[in-house]
């Protein structure tokens, strides 16, 4: 047979077998919510692991809290709201909201279980064997250590505190979203049993939530001593119902819907609603109630009801509430060698400090890798434009930013130098609402245009553009990334950035300023693909491409970097390309919907999660396209509301050296044998099997592979320098 006949064969047995498989079958995918919580499960593990620097085990257990709490606030919140208003539609796996909620309570009583196992009984042993005791719930302490806790209540806490009865006459109060409390049993002096009476205080977040007390009080002054807030509350919580006897006082506290419901078509200031909407925040119904274990049966039965709560909604916690107080004591001077070693990003070797990043970015596109590079050439980038009297214009997304961004004051200096500054604050960046209703304010304030983002879509795209007149006429000069401008994150979060002066990319830079601010709509783009219009589109067709080549016979691979996978369109085209033949390897940090190992279906497909000191945040694509590989960058995930419900951004990498960089990162993670963890047939993710493999780190060798370029380029210019002095007569 022919070349021509073997691939027309192959392309019609593919074609047949695509028929015959119901790509969008539900058993063929992984529930949303449940793929996220074995994320957090796998964040729990490294707080789990002993090889883990003992301090960078508290750090991931904190990170396991934090990120439970937002996922009740938000998903769990968004369920309920379903559940609600008797939405039945089912998810990508086949689930209605009810039956995803059973499962997630489930899940999440487990979850929970297993990190309070992990505090009780690895970590606070191992950070007693450390010199670090951090006194225990009821823990009997001596006359003197009594005396001061009693002295430091009464100077430093009670002043603050508020205590708050509920009788006839008052209400059950407010409970603040998350607030850790202190409820308490009371008995009149002298009254019955029968007579007992609600009451309950905030522990005020004002204060330290851990107390470190002198080493003149213990005995072993070797170590360290803490104790937390809520304990010296309830040690002297008589001290607040003066006339009552305090039967028992039990630490709880209260998760609330914290997702925002905002009905843009009727705002008529955005601005305004977003504002209105976040005061009832922390007014949300409750979705979850932590109580400390062994809490009084009366206690418990009026919280549940005044709270209006579920059984399967309680969590009776074994230790200390809101485990994100470990985040806090990570941060704790003197205990360095517990810890992971500092990194300090590196600088980029186009761009020098003090070099002129116009000339700089002239020469050739530079790609900028984070936090192994330093975030502070995007930073000049908008500060040398700002001062620049050739730059014309300014223009930026901005989706969150830090609470002292540099970048802010750059812009709002160059509106202050007559420069057109325009500015796009997302006000609906959940939990940074408020602190980009400031800044947004405040540029305005500095003579910036500002947009407030667009009517039912998030502008989540990372894009600067500086227009600058040049002796040539005018250049365009963009930035785009994977991740936000904010130079704080910009040190945890690994994301790519790209620096080009393309002309191409230029124009398409200033479409897209001209769509956000106005109603232009361009009919084609020369490099760029955006959404929610055109950008499910284009990943579709390269996934179908590679689909086309391996039925023809061709060269054909994916390797797809990225933070979440649940698009269902997406996950059903990756699975027809395995089916055809493609190896897809995809690196998913967290939420993956996509199954592996099915037969027939996902048998050419791995997915492997790495968690580490830095949070993975880039999306990186490779399609092998026969011999003509092409690599891309985005600020989209593979999720329906990045590609459907968001503006966002898919750039080319085209220059060849850089193109080979972005590929040699995509390499070396799939080569980590450290922190890697593959997604396995039965949706477990396990740790990869090391025998016979070399001990890879992929966070640490672009850590290392930084520091060795740095040193390279420091020796290079110190022996340049020593060849410019060489005196004459030694020559």
């Amino acid at each position: 047979m022919t070349k021509k006949g073997k691939t027309e064969k192959a392309e019609k047995k593919g074609s047949v077998k695509s028929k015959i498989k119901d790509f969008t079958d539900p058993s063929l995918y992984t529930n949303r919510e449940l793929s996220w919580l074995l994320f957090d499960n796998r964040i729990l593990g490294e707080a789990r692991d002993k090889n883990n620097p003992l301090f960078e085990r508290l750090k991931f257990l904190s990170i396991t809290a934090s990120n439970l709490d937002e996922f009740f606030m938000v998903r769990v919140a968004s369920l309920k709201d379903m559940v609600h208003a008797g939405v039945n539609k089912r998810d990508i796996a086949g689930l209605t909201p009810e039956e995803q909620l059973v499962k997630i309570y489930e899940a999440t009583h487990d979850l929970v279980d297993m990190q309070y196992s992990t505090y009780n009984r690895s970590l606070v042993p191992q950070l007693e064997h450390s010199g670090l005791h951090i006194i225990g719930h009821h823990e009997t302490l001596s006359k003197e250590q009594h005396e001061y806790l009693d002295r430091y209540f009464d100077e430093n806490i009670y002043p603050v505190l508020t205590p708050m009865a509920v009788d006839s006459s008052r209400p059950f109060p407010l409970i603040r979203n998350k607030s850790l409390n202190i409820a308490a049993l009371l008995k009149k002096k002298g009254g019955g049993k029968e007579d007992m009476e609600f009451a309950t205080v905030q522990v005020p977040s004002v204060l330290p939530r851990f107390i470190e007390l002198p080493g003149d009080l213990f005995a072993d002054e070797m170590k360290n001593h803490l104790i937390l807030l809520e304990e010296i509350i309830e040690q002297n919580i008589d001290k607040l119902f003066l006339n009552y006897d305090v039967l028992c006082a039990h630490p709880y506290r209260v998760m609330r819907n914290a997702d925002l419901t905002i009905d843009e078509d009727e705002a008529e200031d955005l601005l305004e609603e977003i504002e209105k909407q976040l005061k009832q925040r922390q007014r949300g119904d409750a979705i979850r109630l932590e109580v400390e274990e062994g809490i009084h049966k009366k206690l418990l039965k009026i919280l549940k009801q005044e709270l209006d709560i579920r059984q399967e909604e309680i969590y009776s916690i074994n230790g200390p509430l809101d485990l994100t107080f470990l985040m806090k004591m990570y941060g704790m001077k003197g205990y360095e060698d517990m810890k992971a070693k500092p990194y300090t990003p590196q600088s980029v070797p186009e761009l020098q400090p003090d070099c002129d990043i116009f000339e700089q970015i002239r020469k050739k596109d530079i790609l900028l890798h984070h936090p192994y590079q330093s975030f502070e050439p995007v930073v000049s980038f908008i500060q040398q434009a700002a001062r620049d009297p050739k730059v014309l214009a300014i223009k930026q997304t901005l989706y969150r930013v830090s609470g002292n961004s540099p970048i802010i004051r750059a812009l709002a200096q160059a509106a202050d130098n007559g420069k057109q500054v325009s500015v796009l604050v997302e006000l609906k960046a959940r939990f940074d609402e408020e602190n980009n209703i400031v800044w947004a304010k405040m540029l305005e304030q500095a003579g910036c245009h500002v947009i407030y983002g667009l009517v039912g879509l998030k502008t989540h795209s990372k894009i600067t553009l500086v227009v600058r007149r040049e002796e040539d006429g005018i250049r365009r000069y963009v930035h785009l990334g994977t991740g936000n401008y904010n130079d704080a994150t910009a040190k945890l979060y690994t994301d790519m950035g790209l620096l080009t002066c393309s002309e191409t990319i230029g124009e398409d830079a200033t479409a897209v300023f001209n769509m956000l601010s106005g109603y232009s709509e361009p009919k084609n783009w020369n490099k760029l693909s955006l959404a929610p219009l055109w950008l499910k589109d284009r990943f579709l067709y390269l996934i179908r491409r590679e689909t086309g080549h391996a039925r023809r016979g061709l060269p054909a691979r994916i390797v797809a970097k990225m933070n979440s996978l649940c698009d269902r369109d997406i996950i059903a085209a990756l699975y027809e390309a395995s089916s055809a033949g493609v190896q897809i390897d995809l690196i998913v940090r967290g939420i993956c919907c996509l199954k592996v190992g099915i037969k027939g279906v996902s048998e050419n497909i791995t997915v492997r999660s790495i968690v580490g000191n830095f949070l993975e945040h880039a999306r990186i694509f490779y399609f092998a396209n026969d011999t003509h590989p092409e690599v891309y960058m985005a600020s989209a995930d593979w999720m329906p509301r990045n590609l459907e419900r968001r503006v966002e951004i898919l750039f080319p990498v085209e220059q060849e050296d850089l193109k080979e960089k972005a590929i040699h990162v995509l390499k070396v993670q799939l080569a980590d044998t450290m922190k890697a963890q593959v997604l396995s047939p039965f949706d477990t993710y396990e740790k990869v099997d090391r025998r016979g493999k070399q001990m890879i780190s992929a966070q640490e060798t672009f850590c290392n592979e930084a520091m060795e370029l740095s040193r390279q380029i420091a020796l290079s210019q110190s022996t340049a320098q020593t060849r410019v002095f060489i005196p004459e007569t030694h020559k």
